[in-house]
């Protein structure tokens, strides 16, 4: 079965609940409260929780006050989709993995040079490998 092709009950068996309530359900985790939401001196990439594209690197995350993982900008390789969210009676930006269309949070346009955008992502929807 490929990534973006699992049934509900085959993510439902490999998320924790609160992954499959924030990458299947477009929640949100509390802020200062994901597993990444600090800024470490760690090196390396955010991977999709869901199937592993890679998303975003080190190099590009940074404190942004808000409570959740923040970065300037997503990996070189294409692994984020935008879409038009109008939920909540304001209009705002998600992110979602392009694979397998995991919901990973928003990005708004509040953020540092060079790009002045911050992804502002859910800790759940991520999964960190370091670089050796």
């Amino acid at each position: 079965m490929s990534k973006t092709n699992k049934s509900e009950e085959n993510w439902k068996e490999t998320l924790t609940d609160e992954e499959y309530h924030i990458c299947r359900e477009g929640g949100t985790e509390c802020a200062f409260t994901g597993e990444y939401w600090q800024c470490t001196d760690e090196v390396g990439d955010y991977h999709c929780r869901c199937c592993g594209v890679v998303l975003f690197s080190s190099d590009t995350k940074y404190d942004s006050g808000s409570g959740w993982p923040s970065f300037y900008q997503p990996a070189n390789n294409g692994g984020i989709k935008e879409i038009e969210d109008n939920s909540l009676g304001m209009s705002r930006t998600e992110v979602v993995c392009i694979e397998c269309e995991s919901h990973l949070g928003h990005v708004f346009n509040d953020g540092p040079e060079p790009t002045g955008l911050r992804y502002c992502i859910n800790s759940a929807s991520l999964k960190f490998e370091e670089k050796k």
